[in-house]
Order: C-alpha cells, then structure tokens, then sequence
C-alpha cells in the first residue's frame, strides 16, 4: 500500500505515480469480470439436467417404475434410461427431449412409464420427472 503523501497544488504528479495507478486501475477493470463469474453461477447444460433426473430416479428408494407391466426397482429404471439415452444419441438435445424419448413411455408399445411409490400412490413418469426438473430450475 502506498503511504499517504501530500501534493502540492499546481505541481504535476510524477510519472511513476502515474503509472502505478493505471496499473491498479486496469488491473482492476480485468479482474471484475472474473470474479462476477465466479460470484455467478453458470445455468446448468442440458446434459447436468439429464444427469439430475436419472439420479432422481436411481436413489428413489421403495419405489417401482412400472414398464410394459413388468415393475423395476429405481436403479433398473435410471440403467433402462440411460440405455434408451445412449441409443437416442443426437436425436437427444435437450432435457425435454430425454423426457420425451427416453424416460416416460415404451418407444415399442407406447406404454406410458408409471411409477409407484412405496405408500401405494402412482404418479405419470412424465409428470414426475417434469415437476423434479421445475424444483432443479429453481434458483
């Protein structure tokens, strides 16, 4: 830190001095931005919000996913979606498109997936995932 000095009116500022507060200034103005990066998160890819929905579904303890009838437990349906992802490939863009394709009904019979929780209730794999997906956006 530079010690506090007086200047004398009408005298110009030395050079250095200058110089040096330039530096400081511009040093500054391009570290800003850096950090109000930092200070502000980046919106999640769509692949993280991919990554989110099938964790969801794999750590639903007690849980069925009902598929053609047969019922799964929650790791057997995350391992089906991420099969069913790894096939889509690019036709896959966006979170919605996983919802679409991959995780709310059979591409063979067009069965809607279901999935039953562990106190008897059943809800659309559709709606479930959609209304996990709105809590994830929610800052």
């Amino acid at each position: 830190m530079l010690p506090a000095t007086r200047h004398p009116p009408g005298r110009p500022v030395p050079a250095c001095l200058c110089r040096t507060l330039l530096a400081w200034l511009l040093f500054v103005l391009l570290l800003t931005p850096a950090l109000a990066q930092r200070l502000v998160p980046s919106p999640p890819t769509e692949q993280q919000k991919i990554d989110y929905l099938i964790t969801t579904v794999a750590t639903l303890h007690g849980a069925s996913f009902i598929r053609n009838g047969s019922a799964y437990d929650a790791e057997q349906a995350a391992a089906h979606m991420r099969l069913k992802l790894r096939f889509a490939g690019s036709r896959v863009k966006t979170v919605d498109d996983f919802i679409t394709y991959c995780a709310t009904g059979s591409s063979v019979s067009g069965t809607r997936y279901t999935i039953r929780f562990a106190d008897g209730h059943s809800i659309d794999a559709a709606t479930f995932l959609r209304g996990k997906l709105a809590v994830f956006r929610t800052p």
